[in-house]
């Protein structure tokens, strides 16, 4: 137990860098909710039950705009099917606990639990005691996600304008990225994603966001395709 302990301390502490952004992120939802309309109570109930931000803002935005509920929950599962990306990449990992304990850190696996998780993962392998590093990362970021969304819907008119938070949450995603960029191919991939992210940015629709990710696909791809494997006849 003293080690299950210590190794959920430790996704805690390297939950807590991603949380700098998060913060400030949860706070801009809330005030977001209720500008859509929702009430405090939904607003702060969405963040406890649907716990995934970028869907959380998706779903406030086309309330707003009265947009039918099946419109809305198409939207959200498309927005949320990079989890099961994620999930498949931590299977391998935890593979051998229980049911309930999958089904707990299903709900707990968001974008900044996930990026810690699968570093530690690479790095020691599977032990008995893997998923509290997980549990660790995903409760710290449920709390301040839960507190952060409180902050801004009960003092969200009290923030200025200026302080333009919602910068935070990109300086979160490259918190993020950054350490997963392990060899020239994925490097690659980021760079050219990202210039063409700001290149395209004019574009309707946030099509330029779906141009750079399929940008940063391909060139990955074609540069990880040229790799020869070390000892190749």
């Amino acid at each position: 137990m003293n080690e299950a302990r210590k190794t959920f301390w430790d996704g805690v502490r390297a939950e807590f860098p991603l949380l700098v952004g998060v913060f400030p992120f949860g706070m801009i939802y809330g005030v977001l909710a209720l500008n859509a309309g929702l009430s405090k109570a939904a607003s702060q109930m969405m963040s406890s039950i649907v716990f995934a931000g970028s869907a959380q803002f998706v779903t406030a935005q086309l309330v707003h705009d009265s947009a039918p509920a099946l419109v809305i929950i198409l939207t959200i599962a498309v927005v949320n099917l990079r989890h099961m990306l994620y999930s498949a990449s931590l299977a391998p990992y935890l593979k051998n606990v229980s049911l309930k304990w999958k089904v707990l850190l299903s709900y707990l696996l968001t974008d900044e639990a996930y990026a810690p998780s699968i570093l530690q993962y690479e790095k020691e392998g599977v032990r008995p005691v893997s998923h509290w590093f997980l549990f660790g990362s995903g409760c710290a970021l449920w709390s301040t996600w839960q507190i952060s969304t409180a902050f801004g819907i009960f003092l969200g008119t009290a923030i200025p304008e200026t302080w333009h938070l919602d910068f935070a949450l990109a300086l979160t995603f490259i918190a993020m990225v950054v350490p997963a960029l392990k060899n020239r191919p994925m490097i690659a991939a980021a760079v050219s994603a990202g210039l063409v992210a700001v290149l395209a940015y004019s574009l309707p629709f946030k099509l330029g966001l779906i141009l750079a990710a399929l940008t940063g696909i391909v060139v990955g791809t074609i540069l990880e395709g040229r790799k020869s494997p070390r000892g190749a006849l």
